[in-house]
């Protein structure tokens, strides 16, 4: 094995300290390669350390044959640029990420993490902090969510086929999210939350696909989180349902297969990538809520697949309702009972906007002591940092409503 004796005032010239490395004899003189010594017991010829040209001659010398700054395409192009021309390239999950980069270069002015839209892009669950105050359950609807959550959390353990899809119909504004909601916050469930705008797309598959990230992100919630989680759909008849003469997309008849796909197959989701054994998502409750399930396609609100519950609350519901949604204006309950007898065979929303509209006659007054609706996008949009809009206390008005 040959010893290479390198002067030390050659260290501080790279291109000097190759020259001086011998190559392999053969026929054909090469080049080393720079990072690479040949050992070996064969004889070598040394070049010649003074000659200057060397280095000349020598060709420029790429990276990696992987380096993706150099790998160039049929059109001569390198990769990354490519990559930033593609119209559909999100790949944005980089940055100042903490624990990735020296945190002096981070800064705090952004958080731990700069990259804001990547997080943001991440948290489709939902949280429920805006839940503020004590709400009324019907117990009907309580026991049903909760049963149903419950059987497909222990489905591996019942000996009896579980629906996979809980259909919640009923007539308009009767609180059907709402209650829902109130279920997963008392559950402690952080769940994935889709409305029926999100189920037509300009582009044929992309709705159908999106359900199943939705799955799947909700069964990694189960699975790193530690937290019980469910795929919820708001309205779904308004994006899958048939009304009139409306046409059936390909976005609707791939939704309609994905869901019955996920009611069969609720562990084996795909969202595009090779199958492995080890890939086996976490069976995920799916809720669904609407007003006419007849306008669905029927295989997929059969008993099998979906077990609908069809909610119309009744008077003592209603009242109960309607009294914990009074309750911080001092409202007794036997004046929410007189409201409900005023106005009988109303929707829970009507009662919700009932309390909304007694409000507005202490905002017209506010208006004009402003100077009038002229003032109004100063007041509102271009008020100093120590302005600040007044409190409106709720008006008394229960003594109209008796009887």
């Amino acid at each position: 094995m040959a010893l290479f004796n390198v002067p030390s005032s050659s260290l501080f010239k790279p291109q000097t300290f190759f020259s001086r490395i011998p190559s392999i004899s053969s026929h054909n003189r090469i080049s080393p390669l720079p990072f690479t010594l040949s050992c070996s017991t064969s004889k070598s010829s040394s070049p010649d350390v003074n000659d200057e040209n060397t280095d000349k001659k020598r060709p420029n010398r790429r990276l990696s044959e992987q380096s993706s700054w150099e790998a160039k395409d049929a059109e001569g192009r390198d990769y990354l640029y490519r990559l930033g021309k593609e119209a559909d390239n999100m790949n944005i999950a980089v940055g100042a990420r903490d624990g990735i980069i020296d945190p002096l270069f981070a800064g705090n002015f952004l958080g731990r993490d700069s990259d804001i839209v990547f997080d943001y892009r991440q948290k489709v669950t939902r949280s429920f902090e805006y839940l503020q105050g004590d709400y009324y359950i019907a117990p009907v609807f309580l026991d049903k969510v909760v049963c149903f959550i419950v059987k497909n959390y222990i489905a591996h353990l019942l000996n009896t086929k579980v629906p996979l899809i809980l259909g919640i119909w009923g007539g308009k504004g009767q609180g059907k999210s709402f209650q829902t909601e109130l279920i997963f916050q008392a559950m402690g469930i952080e769940p994935v939350i889709m409305s029926a705008g999100e189920l037509e797309s300009e582009r044929a598959g992309e709705p159908g696909k999106l359900i199943r990230e939705r799955y799947r992100t909700a069964s990694q919630v189960v699975q790193n989180q530690g937290k019980m989680s469910c795929l919820m759909i708001n309205d779904i008849d308004a994006g899958l349902g048939r009304f009139g003469n409306t046409q059936m997309t390909v976005n609707n008849q791939i939704v309609v297969g994905t869901l019955m796909n996920l009611s069969d197959n609720p562990t084996r989701v795909s969202i595009g990538q090779e199958w492995r054994e080890s890939d086996v998502t976490s069976r995920i409750p799916i809720i669904v809520t609407g007003n006419d399930f007849s306008t669905i396609y029927a295989p997929l609100i059969r008993d099998g697949r979906m077990e609908k519950f069809y909610w119309q609350p009744n008077r003592e519901d209603i009242v109960n309702i309607v009294h914990r949604t009074y309750e911080k204006d001092g409202i007794s309950r036997d004046e929410v009972v007189s409201i409900v007898n005023t106005f009988p065979n109303q929707a829970l929303d009507f009662y919700g906007a009932l309390r909304s509209r007694t409000y507005d006659k202490s905002i017209s007054k506010w208006i004009d002591d402003i100077g009038g609706v002229e003032k109004l996008g100063d007041t509102l949009l271009k008020r100093r940092k120590n302005e600040e809009l007044p409190v409106f206390n709720p008006p008394t008005v229960v003594k109209r409503w008796r009887l």
